[in-house]
């Protein structure tokens, strides 16, 4: 039986790990590199950093960062933001990450995403998705919209339908990134996570609002979701209370939900 996967995430600004609510109001945590090293020896199955400045500051991914984090871990590792180019992913993957993450650059090459599957793999390839429920409409027919730039620009484009389009495109994995849950800690939105894992045939990764290790294990048993994207309940100081990733793979266990013993056991 297939494991499910915690993956912890981190939002970097200046080689510093940032928590956010709602995509806004970050706060700064720790350095990128220590936490992440944190995270590996609590027994996070996989991380992904995300350089939250790169696009608005027109520059490339923080590389030195990349590789700050990819010499103290030893577990899968992605990268996104500022990756606008085949080079560039290649850059980012020379400097140790195994997979890259393409979101509003996506959006705008959608062709990106072949190009890197054929050059690399479609297993180095993760598609993120900002989505915000709206208004079902004809052009909407999900209830999802697509939003890029940090969710300050939405596209007209339905979530659904772009989710199918990036499989097709070449894309290996899917993150779905819920707005309106984000950092809110009350779980994930369950209802596009897991209209998204029936549409497309490749893994689903649920993001934005887990708090509880239940909102974790209600996104495994109810919406097909892969993998666990977990933030703020591993470290957010806004929280009175932070889950060790044990703690979390213990209560998934007792749900019945197949997870990866911790490398660092406690």
């Amino acid at each position: 039986m297939l494991t499910k996967r915690l993956i912890a995430c981190f939002d970097i600004k200046n080689g510093m790990v940032t928590k956010a609510v709602r995509f806004q109001d970050n706060i700064d945590v720790a350095p990128a590199a220590e936490l992440a090293r944190r995270m590996y020896e609590g027994g996070v199955d996989e991380i992904v950093f995300y350089d939250i400045m790169a696009s608005a500051e027109r520059r490339k991914t923080d590389l030195a960062t990349v590789r700050a984090v990819a010499e103290r871990v030893f577990v899968p590792f992605t990268v996104g933001g500022g990756i606008k180019t085949l080079a560039d992913m290649y850059d980012v993957l020379n400097a140790g990450a195994e997979k890259i993450s393409v979101d509003s650059m996506a959006v705008r090459n959608p062709h990106i995403i072949t190009e890197g599957a054929d050059a690399f793999g479609r297993q180095c390839v993760v598609l993120s998705m900002q989505v915000k429920r709206v208004e079902v409409s004809a052009a909407i027919p999900s209830g999802y919209e697509i939003a890029v730039d940090g969710a300050r620009t939405f596209t007209g484009m339905d979530a659904v339908e772009w989710a199918k389009r990036g499989e097709a495109l070449g894309a290996g994995e899917i993150c779905v990134n819920s707005i309106d849950n984000d950092g809110g800690c009350e779980g994930y939105d369950l209802e596009i996570t897991k209209a998204v894992a029936d549409a497309v045939r490749i893994p689903v990764i649920a993001s934005g609002g887990a708090g509880l290790p239940r909102h974790i294990a209600a996104a495994f048993l109810d919406t097909g979701a892969s993998a666990a994207i977990i933030s703020s309940m591993l470290y957010s100081p806004r929280l009175a209370k932070n889950f060790t990733v044990p703690e979390i793979k213990d209560e998934l266990s007792a749900a019945g939900i197949p997870v990866r013993p911790s490398l660092f056991p406690s």
